[in-house]
């Protein structure tokens, strides 16, 4: 029988100790009302820090390597620099007035913001904070979208019911695309070969074509015992490899499923109090849902489209995103 001397298990246990450890996601939740950000750990989904912002945070999107989150804090008039590993705030960006939605192109380098009371997008260097351009839109922008090739970002203008297509390369706008009233959010596919602006007071989800800037599908919604003004999509994220979509309704209290090949809605889903903003989990099993009134988020299991469990942020939750866990070493 073969004998391991105390050193060899002390030096065992220390190569154990040093190895890779996992670490659960974690979720980040924009609450207007508080002036905050919610920290919740994506194991165990308890809060694990509270960050102070600038007044009445809404949009919210990480850098691409996962090392910074901005923060739009529309009456703050700032963009707030968020540390992920800190959790402290470390700088802001000039953003001009009341930005709401921004995105940031897929190098990391250049955000896109939406200053709603300027009419106009603000195209920032992300390490310098030196504005590149300010391209003109319709009034009040507010979403914003980065398409995968880096070429195009779109923006949406709620009183011009509009989605605008600008060129990233020379900062112009070359299409100016008619959707229904009040669009708040667009979302490229992952090929890029569409982008869905969703219209909340209109009801419905446009559905354009980069290759003519067309309109190709409109979608609606439908509830029984459910007004059609309530029905009010606003965030829209992909799920199941792009296959899937879901549509928070807003006042609806649901969040729709969409088929995106057959542009058709398939189920609904009951969740808290005006539903707003939703992200996807880092390993595509989970949906989380910032609820306006409720002031919780609600997990949706992404395989049996249910909701799962609902988890206390903040006051006015408004926006979601999702940082991947990554290995201590």
């Amino acid at each position: 029988m073969k004998r391991f001397s105390l050193a060899t298990a002390c030096a065992t246990a220390l190569l154990l100790g040093s190895a890779s450890v996992a670490h659960a996601e974690t979720i980040f939740v924009s609450n207007e009302k508080d002036n905050t950000i919610t920290v919740v750990d994506g194991e165990t989904l308890k809060t694990i820090d509270t960050i102070k912002t600038a007044r009445r945070p809404r949009g919210i999107v990480l850098s691409p390597d996962f090392k910074e989150l901005f923060v739009a804090a529309g009456d703050g008039d700032i963009i707030d620099v968020i540390d992920t590993k800190t959790l402290k705030i470390t700088r802001q960006l000039e953003s001009g007035p009341d930005p709401e939605l921004m995105d940031v192109d897929p190098d990391g380098k250049i955000i896109y913001i939406a200053n709603e009371d300027d009419s106009l997008v603000t195209i920032m260097d992300i390490a310098t904070g030196e504005v590149l351009a300010e391209v003109p839109v319709g009034v009040e922008p507010e979403g914003m979208a980065v398409s995968p090739d880096n070429k195009y970002t779109a923006a949406t203008s709620e009183s011009t019911s509009m989605a605008h297509i600008i060129d990233n390369a020379t900062h112009t706008l070359i299409a100016n695309v008619l959707v229904d009233s009040r669009p708040r959010e667009a979302k490229w596919s992952k090929d890029g070969k569409e982008l869905w602006v969703s219209s909340e007071v209109g009801g419905t989800i446009s559905v354009i074509d980069p290759a003519t800037w067309e309109i190709t599908k409109k979608i609606g919604f439908e509830v029984p015992g459910v007004r059609p003004e309530q029905l009010q999509p606003v965030g829209m994220d992909f799920i199941r490899d792009g296959k899937m979509m879901l549509v928070p309704l807003g006042p609806s209290n649901r969040v729709a499923v969409i088929d995106t090949a057959k542009k058709e809605v398939v189920d609904y889903i009951l969740v808290g109090q005006r539903p707003w903003h939703g992200e996807l989990s880092s390993d595509g099993k989970k949906y989380y849902v910032a609820n306006g009134l409720t002031n919780d988020m609600t997990i949706i299991d992404v395989d049996t489209l249910k909701a799962t469990k609902s988890v206390p942020v903040g006051r006015l939750p408004w926006g979601v995103a999702v940082m991947p866990g990554k290995p201590d070493v």
